[in-house]
């Protein structure tokens, strides 16, 4: 899990999503709020010269708690976000 995230080095790796020929790499951008004294996180799809990405859909207190909250979806539902910001 140590693909770069194009564009900016507060992004972690998150994985692969694959699904027949199609494939997306899969990263959590995750920026402080100070204004709230949490974290804020959104989603990047990348496949190839494509990229889709979510809204700021995380607030938590810590990074590790984005990432945690991030493991709790599976892979069909980041499949459905995919879908659903196809542009």
């Amino acid at each position: 899990m140590s693909a770069p995230f194009p564009g900016s080095e507060r992004a972690k790796h998150m994985g692969e999503l694959k699904r027949g020929d199609e494939r997306w790499d899969v990263f959590i951008e995750m920026q402080p709020d100070t204004d709230v004294g949490a974290v804020r996180g959104r989603v990047h799809f990348v496949s190839g010269e494509r990229r889709r990405t979510t809204s700021w859909i995380f607030l938590e207190p810590t990074e590790r708690d984005i990432q945690e909250r991030f493991g709790e979806f599976s892979a069909v539902e980041l499949w459905h976000f995919v879908q659903a910001i196809e542009g």
